[in-house]
């Protein structure tokens, strides 16, 4: 029986920030169409590894009449430093590329990080469209405008906010994935879950090994799931501005593991880390009860995903959280729970209440 491909629908206050997140398999011949008449040039940017989808992408491309050329990229968080972004700004210099011409980004959330915010730079913003090939940016990168690139100081310090005309989350990707990399994009899944949907977390608690199977109808429904919490969350606040910042779930602790390990930790593992002690802050202060942060501690684990880390990088994190986005001025900002798909914020001025939820998870 074929399945029908779902179409999810992201918003804004603007007609040019809405767009359609696609779900379904055998989405490529669905980019020339999102692409539009106007659209001449494209340049597909793909990582090193996706060379063959790349090239892939370029010959539908031509097919379809359109001029396209490709530019290849690291792989991961090699890919987003500005050095990669001024290549892919010279290949679209050199190809004479106009503000009516395209981007189509191939790959995980770095490249579509990457490549969104060279398009929202070149000319002072061209049209972009995402082809996810991973979890991770099928549910969280691709999804929302934000983009960005990394510095020597933290992760996505730089960047823009510039939505895609549109997203093809072609599921068929996923069954190329290493275990790992599904993993960690189930970990934002379950954020998605803890702040919006706890539909997500039965789910995952009702059978975890059917979630790791990416053949299986229920990771279909839990991208879905997830997809939808992201867009409804975005198309009232795109620019981060108020509710939006809820989807930072498990991510200030996150981003300074990552910092920390230069990048070389997956995001979604340092994400479900980023989860449990905020989890267990809330716990602290008093805003969440036991069974709601033992939950986050079973299902990650369920999941194979960390929910500890060394205890002797407190210094180094602590450093690394005072540069993420979210604080102000000396207070950090956390996101919290107040309870299951209740997400709230909390302002912590005194840094020793921070270690003190830090050694719950400290190992």
């Amino acid at each position: 029986m074929t399945v029908e491909d779902t179409t999810i629908n992201v918003s804004g206050r603007a007609p040019s920030d809405n767009y359609n997140v696609v779900v379904g398999h055998g989405l490529l011949s669905r980019l020339a169409p999102i692409l539009g008449e106007r659209v001449h040039r494209v340049l597909v940017i793909h990582p090193r590894a996706l060379r063959t989808t790349g090239d892939t992408v370029r010959e539908d491309l031509a097919g379809s009449g359109l001029t396209a050329v490709t530019a290849e990229i690291p792989d991961a968080e090699e890919g987003k430093h500005i050095q990669v972004a001024s290549f892919c700004w010279q290949v679209l210099g050199q190809n004479d590329f106009t503000r009516s011409d395209a981007i189509v980004a191939v790959g995980g959330g770095a490249v579509t990080d990457l490549a969104g915010f060279v398009a929202a730079t070149w000319l002072r913003g061209i049209k972009v469209v995402h082809m996810p090939t991973t979890l991770l940016g099928m549910v969280d990168a691709a999804v929302g405008g934000k983009t960005g690139i990394n510095t020597a100081e933290g992760k996505n310090l730089v960047g823009s906010f510039h939505p895609p005309a549109g997203v093809l989350a072609d599921l068929d990707t996923l069954g190329t994935l290493p275990r790992n990399e599904l993993l960690s994009g189930m970990a934002e899944v379950v954020k998605c879950g803890f702040i919006s949907d706890p539909e997500i977390l039965e789910a995952i608690e009702a059978d975890p090994a059917a979630v790791q199977d990416p053949s299986n109808p229920v990771v279909r429904d839990l991208v879905e799931r997830a997809i939808a919490v992201k867009a409804g969350v975005v198309s009232n606040d795109l620019r981060e501005s108020g509710m939006r910042e809820m989807l930072n779930y498990g991510h200030t602790l996150g981003h300074a593991i990552e910092l920390a390990e230069r990048y070389q930790w997956r995001h979604g593992a340092a994400v479900s880390i980023g989860m449990v002690f905020a989890a267990e802050l809330a716990r602290m202060v008093g805003r969440l009860d036991d069974t709601v942060v033992d939950r986050h501690h079973s299902i990650l684990k369920s999941l194979t995903l960390p929910v500890t880390y060394r205890r002797d990088r407190w210094p180094t994190l602590l450093d690394g959280m005072r540069r993420d986005k979210k604080a102000r001025g000396d207070l950090l900002r956390f996101v919290v729970l107040d309870d299951l798909a209740k997400p709230g914020v909390l302002d912590v001025p005194d840094t020793s209440l921070l270690f003190a939820a830090y050694q719950e998870i400290a190992a």
